[in-house]
């Protein structure tokens, strides 16, 4: 735990009580802060009373009392409009901020030369994540990860010079995190996303930009340069005097780091030189994963990895749990577990990964359905068609071969036995169901749990490295 000091002998309201929000609750009372807890929750109050706090419906209590509002980043702040805890705070001059704000404030306090980075983008940035901790981690450094992949931040051990802390952020964490100044910031990119909770694609790039703008002095900015919006904000940030480095895998750059084939480059001063070789990993294939690759190479460069420590590490990455997860081989057959593939977009990534692949997708349908996957279909040597979007999937798909399989327990054994039957080199038998789960499943986690079953069922299945959970 991090005990949070800066609000000693002071009252703090802390409105939300899911993982991060108790979290918040224990290190302000470690840090000798007092608190008052509340949530839209009975089960919740009736817990974080359990835990020995003091609970309170907010709309009912003095507001002057309370130094600051501590607000879970599920409500919204500014859009659609601010939550009613927000309005309140704003009446009484309090600031509202988040777990990850009491953080940053403890490392100025205690450690403000901490290795610290933080990770956002709209797609990328859990593997990333992962892949930062994992690096820094196989090259033997001490190393909390956390924020919003999974442990609340303050959760983790406190910061300290030479413990790395690597935290995943969203825009609602970078939104209540005022004086958020990271070490080390990388930027993946931008694409349209939570425009109901910023108001506009615009703003919503703004408040990306924050984390890597507001870098601390001598750290650096690592951003992804092939998209419109974070290419801008390449260029401000550094107009800022901030030292950024720039990450493409669309194009070579004359300054950054670039993919070229299967390396990855980094260009300074006319000079390229190879940083790290992603041939034949696994857990990074396709060029959004050699993007995610790129930005965790610079960060760990950054840090003071050196270049035999990344290669290894690069390598032994396991990646994560239900995103182009390797479950295991059966003879040439390669089953993949991309049940985090909850769109057409996301489905994409996953299928222009591979070459002769036995897809199964399906599930609860999204708005536009598959129609934009048509240049991929080529790659699929037969679909497996689960869920309610079954029926319109295979109206899209036409000519390509398919069946309804309807459930999984089906669909896994069916292209298990086609692929296994083709003659093909490396067939893939491809979970990316570009469906929500909640059709059949309660969520894509248990959907994935399921297809990683029934494959290890089969029988004769060599199972791949585990992944991170």
């Amino acid at each position: 735990m991090t005990p949070v000091t800066s609000f000693k002998g002071k009252t703090v309201a802390v409105f939300g009580l899911g993982g991060s929000g108790l979290a918040s609750c224990h290190a302000l009372k470690a840090g000798d802060a007092d608190v008052v807890a509340c949530d839209d929750s009975t089960q919740k109050m009736a817990e974080a009373a359990q835990a020995g706090f003091t609970t309170a419906n907010l709309r009912e209590v003095p507001w002057s009392d309370f130094s600051a509002l501590v607000l879970t980043p599920g409500v919204p702040l500014t859009h659609p409009e601010p939550h009613w805890t927000v309005k309140l705070a704003q009446k009484a001059g309090i600031e509202v901020v988040g777990d990850i704000e009491l953080f940053c404030r403890e490392r100025r306090r205690h450690a403000p030369s901490a290795p610290f980075v933080a990770i956002t983008g709209t797609n990328g940035k859990s593997t990333t994540t992962a892949l930062v901790a994992h690096l820094m981690r196989s090259a033997g450094y001490d190393t909390q990860m956390g924020g919003n992949i999974g442990t609340a931040i303050l959760s983790l051990e406190p910061p300290k010079l030479g413990r790395v802390h690597v935290i995943e952020m969203s825009s609602y964490q970078i939104d209540l995190t005022p004086s958020l100044d990271p070490s080390v910031g990388i930027l993946l990119n931008v694409t349209e996303d939570h425009i109901d909770r910023h108001g506009t694609i615009q703003h919503y790039a703004d408040v990306k930009q924050r984390l890597v703008a507001n870098v601390q002095s001598g750290g650096t900015a690592i951003i992804g340069v092939d998209d419109d919006f974070c290419r801008a904000i390449a260029d401000r940030t550094e107009q800022h005097g901030k030292h950024v480095v720039r990450i493409s895998v669309e194009s070579s750059l004359d300054n950054g780091v670039y993919l070229d084939g299967e390396r990855l480059l980094r260009a300074k001063g006319g000079a390229q030189i190879e940083i790290a070789q992603l041939n034949g990993i696994g857990s990074l294939r396709g060029r959004h994963n050699a993007q995610n690759a790129a930005c965790a190479s610079a960060a760990a460069l950054a840090l003071g990895m050196d270049g035999k420590a990344l290669q290894d590490g690069l390598r032994s990455f396991p990646g994560l749990a239900h995103r182009m997860e390797q479950i295991g081989r059966k003879g040439r057959a390669l089953f993949i577990n991309d049940s985090k593939g909850t769109n057409a977009d996301a489905a994409a990534r996953a299928l222009s990964s591979f070459g002769d692949i036995f897809w199964i997708a399906g599930g609860k349908p999204k708005t536009g359905g598959i129609e934009s996957l048509r240049e991929f279909f080529p790659r699929i040597r037969k679909a497996y068609l689960i869920g309610e979007a079954a029926q319109e999937f295979a109206a899209t798909l036409g000519s390509v071969p398919h069946e309804i399989s309807k459930d999984l327990e089906t669909a896994v054994p069916h292209a298990a036995r086609d692929a296994e039957a083709s003659g093909l080199n490396e067939p893939v038998v491809l979970l990316s169901p570009a469906c929500a789960s909640f059709d059949q499943f309660p969520n894509f986690e248990k959907r994935g749990e399921r297809f990683r079953d029934l494959v290890m069922a089969l029988g004769s299945v060599t199972p791949v490295k585990e992944v991170s959970r």
